[in-house]
């Protein structure tokens, strides 16, 4: 898409993939707390989607789809971090409750139930599924996590690199296998949401209908499911 005169047309570009933009933020908003709102979301994808446009070079390969995809996620991811729309007591909740799963697997040999870690926690359990359902939106990481110390931005670090795509470069063969390690040692429950979700990729209203749960259930089982592969992860 170009203009009589050889640029790239930006405003065909925005407006062709202005359905991406929207498909990954209503995506994205399903690991997110309801507070966050979704026209915010979009807006700042579609700063990712112009950043896209600007930077793209045809020379490196990759479609220009897959490029857009990556840098409207990032955008989203970057705009949440500086929104700061995760409290800090909740991510000091959800330290909380990882430290005690790592504490209980190594005293039982096996991941703890739901009970179990609420009594390692001292508290009931219904508030114990309340800290799981408050926390929704955890498991992003912040697109400073992909930014060099010097500021390199990690997608313009690896274009040029002969990768066929940077996240091949990001998710190398070690961290494969303690991933896929650590998804086994799930709880059968836990690894079907999981399944469900990012392999199926039924939205979790879907999940709970399949599964015969609720929502917030299925919000809650994927909660502590991330929880447990952060702790594998972490702990490697």
């Amino acid at each position: 898409m170009y203009t009589a005169t050889g640029k790239r047309d930006v405003e065909s570009y925005l407006a062709d993939y202005a359905p991406l933009v929207k498909r990954i933020a209503h995506y994205m908003m399903a690991k997110l707390p309801a507070s966050v709102d979704i026209d915010d979301v979009i807006q700042t994808g579609m700063l990712g989607l112009l950043d896209a446009v600007n930077r793209y070079d045809e020379k490196h390969g990759a479609q220009f789809e897959t490029y857009a995809a990556q840098r409207i996620r990032g955008a989203i991811l970057d705009g949440l971090r500086q929104m700061d729309w995760l409290p800090r007591s909740l991510r000091r909740d959800m330290r909380q409750i990882e430290n005690a799963i790592g504490k209980l697997e190594q005293r039982f040999g096996r991941p703890p139930t739901e009970h179990e870690l609420a009594g390692e926690m001292g508290m009931p359990l219904a508030d114990y599924q309340k800290m799981l359902r408050d926390a929704r939106g955890y498991q992003l990481i912040s697109y400073e996590d992909f930014n060099h110390a010097e500021g390199e931005n990690y997608l313009d670090r690896y274009s040029d690199s002969g990768a066929d795509n940077p996240l091949d470069v990001l998710l190398d063969r070690k961290l494969r296998e303690r991933l896929v390690s650590a998804i086994e040692a799930l709880p059968e429950r836990e690894k079907l949401v999981m399944g469900l979700y990012y392999e199926e990729e039924l939205n979790l209203r879907e999940i709970g209908e399949t599964l015969g749960v609720s929502e917030s259930r299925v919000c809650q089982l994927h909660s502590q499911a991330v929880a447990r592969l952060r702790n594998h992860l972490r702990n490697v």
